[in-house]
């Protein structure tokens, strides 16, 4: 596929995530930077992304978002990057993108602004509770390399960054296969290279606006 790439994002926000797909991918694409205060809000954003939250993609005329979703895509429809599931890889591959998306993303948060289910509502929630679902994600990472196995998917960028981000800021426990993962993820080429463009365009927010 030809068609133009347009990133929508903010490089203070779950954006890195998608930014570290692209560069995993390896397709040119355009970078659009959106602040939270006005031009995430407008008219002309609302129009891609009625949500006004990044990150957001373009390709040709189709838009996709939320973070799972779009690194999906891009592994869909860029095959040869080697990042989409393989035929014995893909039970895996959808369980644990999934998970992240849905047990991980709520529970964490959750966890982050207070909120403890009480015991009875343990079964109302997908998650069950923030101590499962950090108990299931050990677990995996003490019996293999990566989500599916001991190749690195695209499934390994949104769980990875999960986990990254969730050990660096508090949010998930520093527990040995987390560290250890996370360690694996960081030497990877695509994910410096992302993290190099978003924390030169963060300095070069905080210098535009020091206060």
């Amino acid at each position: 596929m030809t068609q133009s790439l347009i990133f929508y994002t903010n490089p203070m926000s779950r954006g890195q995530i998608v930014r570290w797909m692209l560069e995993e991918v390896g397709q040119p694409y355009e970078t659009q930077i959106l602040d939270y205060a006005s031009s995430m809000k407008a008219s002309e954003y609302l129009a891609v992304n009625p949500m006004g939250k990044v990150p957001a993609l373009r390709h040709g005329d189709k838009v996709v978002t939320e973070c799972a979703g779009i690194i999906a895509y891009l592994a869909d429809v860029f095959p040869e990057a080697g990042l989409a599931p393989r035929d014995a890889e893909k039970a895996d591959y959808y369980r644990w993108l999934f998970y992240a998306a849905g047990p991980v993303e709520q529970a964490v948060t959750n966890q982050a602004m207070g909120f403890v289910p009480k015991p009875e509502q343990s079964r109302m929630a997908g998650y069950g509770s923030y101590d499962t679902v950090v108990d299931v994600l050990e677990k995996l990472f003490n019996e293999r390399q990566y989500a599916c196995g001991e190749r690195f998917t695209a499934c390994d960028v949104y769980l990875g960054s999960q986990i990254m981000w969730g050990t660096a800021f508090g949010t998930l426990p520093k527990r040995p296969s987390f560290e250890a993962y996370a360690e694996r993820l960081s030497k990877r080429e695509a994910y410096t290279r992302g993290k190099d463009i978003d924390n030169r365009l963060i300095a070069e927010m905080k210098a535009a606006d020091p206060a």
